[in-house]
C-alpha cells in the first residue's frame, strides 16, 4: 500500500461518432499577432518546431469531436511505440495529503500504442486506494460534445474553409488531405481550428496509437464503482480554440499542415519520456518552443492555477483521490505542485 504525509471517411459528418476518442491536442499559434508577419518572420524549420510545441497541450475534450472523421481500422502499428514500455515504477507520480485526505497527481497522454503496461506498481496500487477519479473533463458527456461542435465547430452558412485560405495555403492543405485519403471538401464547412486538430490526430492514429489505450479511457474502464468529477468542461477546453480570430486560427491550420511530417516523431518521443517517469525532460519538450507569455499564462498557468484551488477545497473533506490530467501540467514552471505551494500546500514524487 502507498502512503503519503486504409482509412475510410463518411461522405458527411456523421454527429453521432463525435464523442469517440481522446487524444492529445493543441493550440498551433502564437497570440495576437499579424498572421503574415508571423509567417515570414520564421523559417519553416521554426515554425515547425513551435507547432510541435504547441502540438504536446493536452486537450482532450477537442480529439473527442475530431475523431468523428476517422475510422482506423487499416491503421498500420509503428514499431518505436508499440515497443515502448514503461520503467519499472510507472510513469511520473505525486500526491499531497493532510490528516485525512490524499490526493494522488497523475500526468497522462491521451492516447498510447496498443499493449503498453503501464498501469501497474505504485501507480495502480494508488488508483486502487483511490475512491474518486479525477480528470480534466468529464468522460462520457457524449450529447454535450456532440452540441458543441455544432454549435462552436462550423462556419456561418455561406462560408468555406478553403475559400478563406491563400492559394498558396490552399494547395498545401489540400495536397496534405489527399496524403492522409482524406477528401479535399471534407472540412469545407469547419473552422480552421476543427480541421488543424482533426489534422494533427490522424497521423497518430494512422501510425498505431489507440484511443482506447490512452490514459484516462483506462482509469475509466476501471473505475465504475469510483465516484467521478472533472476540473472543466469540454466548452471550456474548446473555447480556448473557438476564441481566436480567424486569422490567428488560419495560422494555427498552416503551421499543422507545414508541421505534418514531425507529428508522430514528437508524440513518440513524448511517450517514451513519459513511460521512463522522466517528468523534468517531458516539460522541457512539452513546453520549451512555448515562448509567448500570454500563451502560456492562457493555457498552463491560469489553468493550473485554477486546479489548485480545486485541490485546495478537496482537502477539506475526507478521501482519497486520484487526479489524472496531461503531463504537461504536472511539470516545469507554473505547473500545478508550483500553484499549490502558493497555497502552503507539498507535494512528493512517491514513485521515482
Amino acid at each position: 500500500m502507498l502512503h503519503c504525509n486504409s482509412c475510410v471517411f463518411p461522405d458527411t459528418l456523421n454527429i453521432s461518432s463525435l464523442s469517440q476518442g481522446i487524444f492529445t491536442l493543441s493550440l498551433l499559434v502564437e497570440m495576437p499577432m499579424d498572421r503574415n508577419r508571423l509567417l515570414c518572420r520564421r523559417s519553416a524549420g521554426a515554425r515547425r518546431k513551435t507547432a510541435m510545441a504547441f502540438t504536446s497541450r493536452l486537450i482532450p475534450s477537442l480529439a473527442v469531436l475530431s475523431l468523428s472523421f476517422a475510422t482506423l481500422g487499416c491503421a498500420t502499428p509503428r514499431a518505436s511505440a508499440e515497443t515502448a514500455q514503461a520503467a519499472p515504477n510507472g510513469p511520473a507520480l505525486w500526491c499531497a495529503a493532510d490528516e485525512d485526505t490524499t490526493i494522488y497527481l497523475f500526468g497522462t497522454v491521451h492516447a498510447l500504442p496498443a499493449g503498453v503496461d503501464w498501469f501497474k506498481g505504485p501507480v495502480k496500487q494508488a488508483f486502487d486506494r483511490s475512491d474518486e477519479l479525477v480528470t480534466e473533463i468529464a468522460l462520457d458527456d457524449t450529447t454535450g460534445m456532440q452540441k458543441l461542435v455544432l454549435d462552436k465547430g462550423m462556419l456561418p452558412e455561406g462560408q468555406n474553409l478553403r475559400d478563406l485560405m491563400s492559394e498558396e495555403n490552399r494547395i498545401q492543405y489540400e495536397e496534405s488531405l489527399v496524403s492522409l485519403g482524406v477528401p479535399v471538401e471534407a472540412f469545407d464547412r469547419f473552422k480552421p481550428w476543427y480541421a488543424a486538430m482533426t489534422l494533427q490526430l490522424l497521423p497518430i492514429l494512422q501510425s498505431g496509437y489507440v484511443q482506447d489505450s490512452g490514459v484516462e479511457n483506462v482509469l475509466n474502464g476501471e473505475s465504475p464503482a469510483k465516484t467521478h468529477a472533472a476540473l472543466e468542461t469540454a466548452e471550456e477546453q474548446i473555447d480556448l480554440f473557438d476564441s481566436l480570430s480567424m486569422d490567428q486560427q488560419l495560422t494555427y491550420l498552416d503551421q499543422t499542415v507545414e508541421s505534418a511530417n514531425e507529428i508522430v516523431p514528437t508524440i513518440d518521443e513524448m511517450v517514451r519520456e513519459w513511460l521512463a517517469g522522466d517528468a523534468d525532460h517531458l516539460a522541457d519538450l512539452l513546453n520549451s518552443e512555448m515562448t509567448d507569455p500570454a500563451l502560456y499564462k492562457r493555457l498552463l498557468t491560469n489553468r493550473n492555477a485554477h486546479w489548485a484551488d480545486w485541490i485546495d477545497k478537496r482537502l477539506g473533506q475526507p478521501g482519497v483521490v486520484f487526479i489524472a490530467v496531461g503531463a504537461g501540467h504536472l511539470a516545469g514552471k507554473g505547473s500545478v505542485q508550483d500553484q499549490l505551494r502558493k497555497h502552503g500546500i507539498k507535494t512528493k514524487r512517491i514513485n521515482e
